[in-house]
This record gives C-alpha cells, structure tokens and sequence, in this order.
C-alpha cells in the first residue's frame, strides 16, 4: 500500500509591479486573487508604513472596506479546489493574492487564507510566503 504525501499548498503575497510568483512546480500557478480593488490603506498617513501583519491594518481592512466579504468568496472558491485536490491526492496548490505593492492587502489576504486553511484542512501543509518583503517601505529611523 503507498502512502499518499499530504496536498502542499502555498499561499502567497506579491505585488503587480514586481510580476506574478513563479511556480515551481510546473503546474501553472494556480488561482491569483486581485486584491487592487479593495480600499488601500497606503494611503491613509502612517499605515503606509505597516503590512498586512500588523493589528492597525487587520482592524482597517475589518473595520472600513470589504475586505471580509472579499475573503468570504475565497474561501468558498478555493475549498472547492481543495476538497477535489485531497480527494485525488493531487500533490500541491498555489494560491496567490496581488496587490500594487505588495505589502498590505495582499499581505492580509494571505495571512487570513492559510490561517483558514490550517483551521480547516489540518491534513494539507500550508507554506505562506510573502514575496515582496524586502521591498516593504517602514518609517525609516
């Protein structure tokens, strides 16, 4: 009897300017979600120099756009990936959210989607990797 590997997949942040993320994989890519049309918060003051990660922006993108419903459509569409992909043991899924720069919506996008994929498919691993990083703009001290 073979073992079948758990379902990979990978989650993850980019931003527009930079390009889409490779896939390593060579199956295409998977799903890419636009997050550019939800409310930015780079443009309200010092949120500019938070990501996604950070508490005044969770509370922003809850509080003052349609960040959740957004996410809510996700995760419909994507648990009807995941449930077909585990039931044929397919061997990964990416799952990619781009926003223009890369570092708040996008960021929260993929932070809430792997936290909801753990939450619901403990049997798959779930990488998540934010691919503008380093390009992310902080107060600079």
């Amino acid at each position: 009897m073979t073992m079948n590997k758990p379902l990979e997949i990978t989650v993850q942040s980019f931003s527009y300017r930079k390009g889409y993320p490779e896939d390593s994989t060579g199956n295409g890519g998977g799903y890419v979600f636009d997050c550019r049309g939800i409310l930015n918060p780079y443009r309200f003051g010092e949120l500019r120099y938070l990501t996604g990660k950070d508490q005044e922006i969770k509370e922003f993108f809850q509080e003052k756009t349609v960040m959740p419903s957004f996410l809510d459509c996700i995760q419909n569409i994507i648990s009807i990936s995941i449930d077909n992909y585990v039931e044929r043991n397919f061997s990964s899924l990416q799952i990619n959210f781009g926003c223009t720069g890369g570092q708040h919506r996008s960021v929260y996008a993929a932070e809430q989607i792997a936290k909801y994929i753990k939450s619901n498919y403990p049997s798959v691993n779930v990488q998540l990797n934010h691919t503008n990083s380093e390009n992310w703009e902080f107060i600079k001290q």
